[in-house]
């Protein structure tokens, strides 16, 4: 209880800064929009990177869902629904929380099969979510499983915000999203990319290009599934 009790005092200070609560409203516009329109190409049946190779991994596994019916435009009314509750104030929580599963079953996907589409957003977006639902900590507390809860009650908005900058806080976002580009450009060997040519041009001149050039080809005219390739990838190159 205690520790509850200091993360509550601590949530209070957040809750009352104005700079925290900008990004909050951030969050829930920038996750909104990519919803939407992720969710409308859904909607009007339209296939999600349509310009993708089928025989790319992600390419593959979007033509199988977009020939899955009603089940497709299921998947865009639920993001559409969940981009639009996070857009109005009172159903932010409720937003968040059909948004969350969504958006970890997109970034986990995302990184299975290395789609450089996704690779960098939908990891951001996940941070992004856990900001709003702590954010809306108040609201939720009573589905956590606390054996007693304080007397916190829900959190109204200040009369005046503190409008101290966090500087600690946005140098975390940043170096956040500094890391996770720096991890999709150089956390991998091999990444299918989006196209042969850019598959290849990331080996090009580098010891490993004889392999990475079988990598591409695997992928991109094979059409082999990406845990083949890089079997292969590392038998040539070794």
């Amino acid at each position: 209880m205690k520790t509850i009790s200091t993360f509550e005092q601590f949530y209070l200070k957040i809750k009352g800064n104005r700079w925290y609560w900008l990004f909050s409203i951030f969050c829930r516009l920038a996750l909104a929009y990519a919803f939407i329109f992720a969710g409308m190409v859904k909607i009007v049946g339209e296939r999600f990177a349509s310009g993708l190779s089928e025989v790319h991994p992600m390419g593959a596994y979007l033509v199988a869902l977009h020939h899955t019916g009603y089940y497709y435009t299921f998947i865009g009314i639920a993001q559409v629904i969940a981009a639009v509750l996070l857009l109005i104030p009172r159903t932010v929580t409720l937003g968040a929380l059909l948004y969350f599963p969504i958006i970890v079953n997109i970034w986990l996907l995302s990184y299975a099969v290395r789609f450089e589409g996704s690779f960098v957003t939908s990891p951001l977006m996940v941070l992004a979510t856990l900001y709003l639902l702590v954010w809306n900590y108040d609201r939720l507390r009573y589905i956590l499983p606390f054996a007693q809860f304080s007397d916190l009650g829900i959190v109204q908005k200040p009369v005046k915000y503190n409008t101290k900058f966090p500087f600690l806080f946005f140098a975390f976002v940043v170096l956040t999203v500094v890391g996770t580009i720096a991890f999709a450009r150089f956390g991998y060997e091999a990444m299918p990319r989006n196209t042969l040519s850019d598959c290849k041009q990331r080996f090009e001149n580098t010891q490993n290009e004889a392999a990475g050039f079988v990598f591409c080809e695997c992928i991109h005219t094979a059409g082999q599934p990406l845990e083949a390739c890089l079997k292969e990838f590392k038998s040539v190159k070794d």
